[in-house]
């Protein structure tokens, strides 16, 4: 762990709105030009060639994971409940190796919200947290139990979409 850093939080991050990944990769931004060590782990996402990701090609500040190697967001249930226990398993090694500061689980709570993953696997993770790592967990719908057992939850509501209006994904503003 870095330097006598102190306590470690839960945070939060669900809701209808978009941004919940947004802020989690602006906090591991801020987190890696602190000298953290960060980790980010995508429960859902396989799509490598996101803007995120040619960044970190260039400057290398931290890793995103994606253990499930394709979008899960169409696979079917079975599919969809593999991948979520590859990328709980990959969750928990990095939690366990003291290797960060900073980790992030990003989808962790979509994965739930999907039947892809029981909810107290999450609250399990939340248990094994060395008490100086950050956890952030995003995705929608996140359980009661899990936003009980935060210690900061912020929910993205959306109010207004540009895709209800039949715009498609913009290259770096939605990927």
């Amino acid at each position: 762990m870095a330097k006598s850093r102190g306590l470690g939080l839960v945070q939060v991050y669900t809701g209808d709105g978009k941004g919940k990944t947004t802020a989690a990769l602006g906090l591991a931004l801020r987190a890696s030009g602190q000298g953290l060590r960060v980790g980010f782990l995508q429960f859902l996402k396989g799509y490598p060639r996101c803007g995120e990701h040619r960044f970190l090609e260039r400057y290398q500040a931290f890793a995103i994971v994606q253990p499930a190697g394709g979008s899960v967001f169409r696979k079917e249930e079975k599919g969809r409940r593999e991948a979520a226990e590859l990328a709980l398993a990959r969750a928990r090694q990095m939690l366990a190796s003291g290797a960060y500061d900073l980790l992030v689980l990003d989808e962790v709570l979509t994965a739930v919200g999907l039947g892809a993953l029981p909810s107290g696997a999450v609250l399990d993770i939340i248990a094994a947290k060395p008490a100086a790592l950050e956890l952030v967990l995003t995705g929608r719908g996140a359980p009661e139990e899990v936003v009980a057992a935060a210690d900061l939850v912020t929910e993205m509501v959306a109010h207004k979409h540009p895709f209800s209006r039949g715009v498609k994904a913009r290259r770096g503003i939605e990927y």
